[in-house]
């Protein structure tokens, strides 16, 4: 099956700024389902085996987009690093889940694309915004958690939390790049100030579409019991643990194989015949 690829497509979003999404669907005509991959903390669109799940998205029939997030860091001239640690350092959940809505917009409008069959796959911090979008958007009948997080409040605490209001900026090494990563004290006064909005647990309770909650057993960076939780707060969703396995189903940047890595394929597929079924 032939696909086409639509790459670097300007999404403009007058609450945030101008940021890139992707489309990989097959040439066949007819409507097809719109699955959005949400990249997570420190992710963008094009790291490490993302691509390769993309094709192999589209070859089983689906119209799939992954986008950065507008102050995720990369820039719409530099989608590959993180050029503008200033816009990173700006990002809030009220603006992710604004770029969330924009990215929806844009692409359920396309021709090929079935309106009533729209299913997001958050990876990580983006699996705590895509529960919260499927809550508040009604046109979503599926969601898919990649190793997501059970909640969003994940901030210093104590002494440390005071530091950082006093201060204004906190900053994380970025293990890979070196970079030292700012955050100002607004993500926190963002959160705190619609803190409701933000509650994963009850987006994960109340929310209506088709779940499946997706995690590695060895997760590194967001506990297997999060996933465990989330399933507990949603009993309809679905629960698929991967033995032995990591944060990113055994994928890294950069990913120079030709081939997706064993656990991010069988998770693919995973989610392939989990929206066939229920959708």
């Amino acid at each position: 099956m032939n696909i086409k690829k639509k790459q670097n497509i300007i999404i403009s979003n007058p609450e945030t700024k101008d940021f890139l999404a992707d489309a990989f669907y097959p040439e066949k005509g007819g409507k097809l389902p719109l699955v959005i991959f949400v990249h997570g903390y420190k992710g963008y669109k094009d790291w490490g085996a993302w691509n390769l799940m993309a094709e192999k998205f589209a070859k089983a029939g689906f119209f799939f987009v992954k986008f950065n997030f507008s102050h995720n860091g990369t820039t719409v001239e530099d989608s590959h690093n993180f050029a503008d640690l200033e816009a990173f350092g700006n990002n809030n959940y009220s603006k992710e889940l604004s770029d969330l809505g924009a990215v929806i917009d844009y692409f359920i409008k396309d021709t090929q694309v079935d309106d009533q069959k729209v299913i997001l796959i958050g990876h990580s911090r983006g699996g705590g915004i895509s529960i919260i979008k499927t809550y508040e958007d009604e046109r979503i009948n599926g969601l898919i958690t990649l190793a997501g997080v059970d909640t969003l409040e994940r901030f210093p605490a104590g002494d440390a939390l005071e530091n950082w209001k006093e201060k204004g900026v906190y900053y994380v090494l970025n293990g890979r790049t070196k970079q030292e990563m700012p955050h100002y004290y607004q993500f926190y006064q963002d959160f705190e100030k619609d803190s409701n909005r933000f509650d994963v647990e009850r987006a994960a309770e109340m929310a209506k579409a088709h779940v499946l909650i997706i995690h590695g057993t060895n997760d590194e960076s967001v506990s297997v019991k999060n996933a465990e939780h989330l399933h507990i707060l949603n009993p309809n969703s679905e629960l698929f643990l991967v033995e032995n396995v990591n944060h990113t189903f055994g994928a890294k940047e950069p990913w120079e194989e030709n081939d997706l890595p064993e656990s991010l394929n069988l998770v693919t597929e995973k989610c392939i015949d989990f929206i066939k079924e229920k959708m």
